[in-house]
């Protein structure tokens, strides 16, 4: 009989040091799975520039055609009354020199006069004036993800954003 305590000891005690050895190789071995903490997310930004048409109502003011392109009316009607003005000076030959000078006058005075009011002549009116602007443009391709699981720090680069917590199976995360 002492023979089969002596057995159930022994038993008995290889399966309670088996125990603390199991529990001391769990106690420091890292777990394989749980959840993970998300310390810090940093999305991954790609930026560019689109060209884009902007197009806009201006108001513009545009001369109206001329009629009188060499302005010939203004030159005669200035030399008639220029030779008017200068008929009334002088006299016998001095009266023709007054004359013609005036007539003279007149047609510069009034060719210049006529430009004038031509060049005032103008009218207003709405044209679509467009240009290309560069605009910015970016879009989130995706998250590099920091967390801590069994007190290890690791970065893993993600399609989606994370909540808290990452679920981890066998050392890995898992993705879903």
């Amino acid at each position: 009989m002492k023979s089969a305590a002596v057995a159930a000891l022994s038993v008995v005690g290889a399966v309670a040091v088996a125990g603390v050895g199991y529990g001391a190789y769990q106690a420091v071995t890292p777990q394989q799975s749980g959840y993970a903490k998300v310390v810090d997310v940093e999305p991954i930004v790609r930026t560019w520039q689109e060209p884009r048409e902007v197009c806009q109502q201006v108001n513009v003011e545009r001369k109206k055609p001329v009629k009188d392109q060499h302005r010939v009316t203004g030159s005669v009607v200035g030399a008639v009354i220029g030779g008017v003005v200068g008929h009334q000076f002088g006299g016998g030959s001095g009266k023709d020199a007054a004359t013609a000078g005036g007539a003279i006058a007149g047609g510069v005075a009034g060719n210049q006069i006529q430009k004038g009011m031509q060049e005032k002549n103008t009218y207003t009116t709405t044209e679509q004036r467009c240009n290309t602007v560069m605009e910015d443009k970016s879009r989130t391709e995706g998250y590099d993800v920091t967390y801590t699981f069994n007190d290890s720090e690791e970065t893993i680069r993600m399609d989606k954003k994370p909540g808290e917590r990452l679920r981890i199976e066998d050392g890995d995360v898992v993705v879903q």
